[in-house]
């Protein structure tokens, strides 16, 4: 299978190719040329355990590794998870179910993706004898779950902008106590839109990102959209089967990947009632779902950190996809929001989205409804899928493990939250490197520490 770009200025690479490139050479992401079919496939994949059903799945793409050393990566990356299910999905009553995501070993739905994309990057790097400096920025749970994945990996660096002061303390323990003498987690004066648009910037910059080997972990990388569309798959195969094509998945959203997955996995085939993008106080995605208006917003600190997003780097996929595969559209549209910070869609109304807007005296409540309700502790993040359900089948992607919010959950219910991995981070020392939100600073921090062949 090949790889296009979304702006269509790119040669069409292999998997491993896309992988190891990240964003293509036009600035734009990655995308199948064709998606495929995988509706006559559902029934026979029901009951196979995660990891089968990933490799399953990942086999229609990565068609350039031999199917056993894709089934090796793959067994690999769900080790850690302390749950046997991976993605257990929970019945909290006859039309709400919770979605799991909080079980991998950074207690976020990143470390589906990223513990694939860590073993991953080790496997291609072997084969081809490179070295990488890994590029990514986080809103939170990225980063803690991209230096977990390839912790220990040979002829790998890591760097991880973050936002200072606008991550929870223990989400930064987990990027900033690792210890790893190959980690650089990189706290800037700025949002996360400002890391985010430093390391788009320094991935344009062609002679620098061939020079320093640059890699991607955020969700512009292929593998992690294409390795969390698994998740729906499995939880559409583990609901009863009367209910299953009725359900609507409520996504807590900030930069579309997690979303983009599902809706991506119900394009292939897996049937679905919709998709809501659930959005905190910083609600561009809210606005551009009930107004057609795509336009940048103030970013407000919230207690949802992870989606105090305002540009959404895998939207332009959606537009891809929208928009016919126009990639001279998509060049306009992209362009245009670049300069102005709008656009505005003449014509724009996806059937399968829908969208909530959940501000921080809402988190809050939503935290003591469904506690109260259910007996379920959920994040400020998954809080802000619990506004506004609809009356019909709902599936609930709960995205972080509640621990990792302790301030958040304890002004909002009595009973507290722990995780043992994360009282073990609060005995260790922070170490971490400042930066103004600069990427000619950032680009002197690779130079002086990244790792060349």
């Amino acid at each position: 299978m090949k790889f296009a770009s979304t702006r269509g200025a790119a040669d069409a690479l292999g998997f491993s190719g896309a992988v190891m490139e990240g964003l293509a050479s036009d600035g734009g992401l990655f995308v199948p040329e064709t998606l495929p079919d995988t509706s006559c496939k559902l029934e026979s994949w029901r009951g196979l355990p995660y990891p089968k059903l990933c490799f399953e799945f990942l086999r229609l793409f990565a068609d350039d590794i031999p199917a056993s050393d894709l089934e090796k990566i793959v067994d690999l990356s769900y080790k850690k998870f302390d749950d046997a299910q991976i993605a257990p999905l929970s019945k909290l009553d006859e039309k709400t179910y919770l979605l799991e995501l909080y079980h991998g070993p950074t207690l976020a739905f990143k470390d589906f993706a990223l513990q694939f994309l860590g073993n991953l990057y080790e496997y291609l790097l072997e084969k081809s004898g490179r070295v990488i400096n890994v590029l990514g920025a986080t809103s939170g749970d990225t980063g803690s779950a991209a230096i977990n994945g390839l912790l220990g990996k040979k002829n790998v660096s890591v760097f991880i902008l973050y936002p200072d002061g606008r991550v929870s303390p223990l989400q930064e323990r987990q990027m900033a106590c690792t210890g790893a003498q190959n980690v650089f987690p990189i706290a800037i004066n700025g949002t996360f839109d400002d890391a985010q648009a430093i390391v788009k910037e320094l991935f344009a910059r062609l002679d620098f990102k061939k020079q320093w080997s640059l890699a991607a972990v955020n969700s512009i990388n292929l593998a992690r959209i294409l390795a969390q569309c698994v998740y729906y798959i499995y939880a559409y195969l583990k609901l009863p089967k009367e209910i299953a094509p009725s359900a609507k998945f409520v996504v807590p959203t900030g930069n579309f990947g997690n979303i983009l997955a599902g809706w991506l996995a119900h394009k292939m085939g897996m049937p679905a009632r919709g998709f809501c993008v659930a959005t905190n106080q910083n609600d561009i995605l809210y606005r551009l779902f009930k107004t057609g208006r795509y336009e940048i917003g103030k970013v407000e600190p919230s207690y949802a950190p992870s989606m105090d997003i305002q540009v959404s780097s895998n939207f332009e996929r959606f537009i891809y996809f929208a928009e016919n595969k126009n990639t001279a559209k998509v060049r306009e549209i992209m362009s245009a929001f670049k300069s102005t910070g709008k656009w505005i869609f003449s014509s724009f109304n996806p059937d399968a989205f829908s969208s909530t807007r959940c501000g921080d005296s809402s988190i809050k409540n939503n935290i003591r409804l469904v506690f109260e309700k259910y007996g379920k502790i959920i994040d400020p993040h998954t809080a802000c899928g619990f506004e506004e359900l609809d009356g019909g089948v709902n599936v609930v992607l709960s995205t972080a493990h509640p621990a990792k919010f302790p301030e958040v959950i304890k002004s909002a219910i009595s009973a507290e939250a722990k995780s043992p991995i994360l009282e073990e981070l609060k005995t260790r020392r922070i170490e971490r490197l400042e930066c103004k939100a600069d990427a000619d600073l950032i680009k002197q921090i690779i130079e002086k520490r990244g790792i060349r062949k």
